[in-house]
């Protein structure tokens, strides 16, 4: 039988691999229906990510390992994020 690893056991032997990306979404909610319900559309996509390297750095300041790490996402704000995401970049990029 096989078990998870522990997600801590996993970042620790990732050592300097790992990223942190953190989002938000902004929505409108101009879209009412009979029963008094909105429609939530996103219309904006803010996304910070950062490593171990950059953690502890001050905010909007870029760094060197993981790039620019604020982004915003207008146009096709949640087709973008999901682009950005699982985009393959080495560490640096």
């Amino acid at each position: 039988m096989s078990y998870m690893t522990p997600l801590k056991e996993a970042l620790a032997s990732a050592g300097d691999k790992v990223v942190y990306v953190f989002y938000d979404f902004e929505t409108t909610q101009n879209t009412e229906y009979p029963d008094d319900a909105k429609l939530h559309v996103h219309n904006l996509v803010c996304l910070q990510k950062l490593c171990s390297r950059c953690e502890g750095e001050e905010e909007g300041i870029d760094c060197l390992r993981c790039g620019r790490r604020k982004h915003l996402f207008w146009e096709d704000s949640l087709g973008d994020l999901l682009s950005y995401v699982t985009e393959p970049r080495p560490m640096g990029q």
